[in-house]
């Protein structure tokens, strides 16, 4: 058993919300946007994310996550 403290963890092994964190607080990219959605990454539905990113801005990923 691992007796060293990881400073990522609680004691109770779950994340603390500081650690945690979505949304677009970094750049947002194509793939993104297709992994956010549940699609495969394929050239088809790049493209259909590199459209949703220009019309949208980083505001298509906010609509995509819970």
């Amino acid at each position: 058993m691992n007796t060293q403290s990881d400073p990522n963890r609680s004691s109770e092994g779950i994340t603390p919300d500081a650690l945690l964190h979505v949304g677009t607080e970094g750049p947002v990219t194509a793939e993104d946007i297709v992994l956010a959605s549940g699609r495969d990454l394929n050239p088809k539905n790049l493209a259909w994310a590199e459209q949703k990113l220009a019309t949208e801005g980083k505001a298509a990923l906010d609509r995509l996550l819970p």
